[in-house]
């Protein structure tokens, strides 16, 4: 069986040799290649082949076609990022500094003849000729109610989240939905076929309850109402959301849930069950500081509690580039021996 095989089977609850094993190497890629950040996401050739050589010399199952979170408010009207050689890239002048722009904030008609796409395109095209038939390609896609943390910054979008002009409010809002709906049909045709649905307001860590089902669901249903919740990943960064999984099922119908690490992973489970797939999540935070044995002993412990009746994908948050490499070979080697059934 092919890594999409796997993936399938695993969605499906049919039979497979082992769990699906995906890992986050993101910045890596320009290490891979011997380039500063900035030179290596530059071109979409470059990180095709950052991912393909990482992805062959770890031997995990997916590919990233994802450069950095900046690149959507690129497509937005952002004009700079902050490039380090020692973390992501990060936006360094907001979209909108004031209320005023939002009102003249304008969502591209055809993402994909914006310049910021063309990049995006290039590499996903390689990913989909060399490894589309047979590996998950997965994209990154920020929900409207968070895009605006990186189009004005967390701060400002609080204050406007939480006691702004509700009209302001959802004008920003919709604008954003707009682009989400554009974004995922322009990925879907470029061939990614795993889509991240980045919401971290999705997860009461950020927003109560009230709020949660009052404000954020419903945009979080328009977001997705045109095009399915097909390949569609429920993810809220590292924050927890075990108590809103039902509600997430029966009301966005996505089956597919990316469990915080600071969440319990058999309660996750236990609510998912056979109806969809509970993807745990190793603490890549604390394995900068791990020993190779520490992260062997917590994928077990992982599997051991995910794997019980299939429907179990282990997977990494977005792994710092801290993380020694002895602690990644430990986690892939322990994940396919500890991942694989009998």
């Amino acid at each position: 069986m092919t890594p999409l095989d796997i993936l399938v089977a695993a969605v499906n609850g049919t039979p497979a040799p082992r769990i699906p094993v995906f890992c986050s190497l993101l910045d890596q890629g320009a290490r891979e290649l011997g380039m500063s950040a900035r030179e290596y996401f530059a071109n979409g050739e470059h990180v095709a082949a950052g991912q393909l050589k990482l992805r062959a010399r770890y031997g995990y199952d997916n590919v990233w076609s994802l450069f950095y979170v900046g690149k959507e408010a690129e497509l937005l009207g952002c004009n700079e990022i902050l490039f380090a050689d020692d973390g992501p890239p990060n936006v360094a002048d907001f979209v909108i500094k004031s209320y005023d722009d939002i009102a003249k904030l304008e969502v591209p008609d055809d993402i994909t003849a914006h310049p910021a796409w063309q990049e995006t395109a290039r590499c996903l095209k390689i990913l989909r000729d060399e490894v589309g038939s047979a590996h998950p390609i997965c994209a990154y896609l920020t929900a409207s109610t968070t895009l605006p943390s990186i189009l004005m910054g967390m701060d400002k979008w609080m204050e406007l989240l939480l006691t702004g002009p509700a009209d302001v409010r959802d004008e920003l809002l919709r604008k954003c939905s707009d682009f989400y709906r554009k974004e995922v049909a322009a990925y879907r045709a470029a061939g990614a076929n795993v889509l991240i649905y980045s919401t971290p307001f999705g997860s009461t860590s950020f927003v109560g309850m009230k709020r949660f089902q009052s404000l954020v669901m419903p945009w979080m249903q328009r977001d997705l109402a045109p095009g399915g919740v097909d390949g569609v990943v429920y993810y809220c960064g590292m924050a927890p959301f075990n108590n809103v999984i039902a509600q997430v099922m029966d009301e966005l119908h996505i089956n597919v849930h990316y469990i915080s690490p600071l969440a319990e992973l058999a309660e996750a489970k236990a609510i998912i069950g056979n109806r969809g797939l509970t993807c745990g999540v190793i603490d890549d935070i604390k394995m900068i500081h791990w020993t190779p044995e520490q992260t062997r002993a917590e994928v077990k412990r992982l599997c051991d509690i995910g794997k019980v009746g299939q429907h179990f994908l282990l997977g990494t948050g977005v792994m710092p580039l801290g993380v020694p490499e002895a602690n990644i070979r430990a986690m892939l080697d322990a994940a396919f021996e500890f991942g694989s059934y009998p």
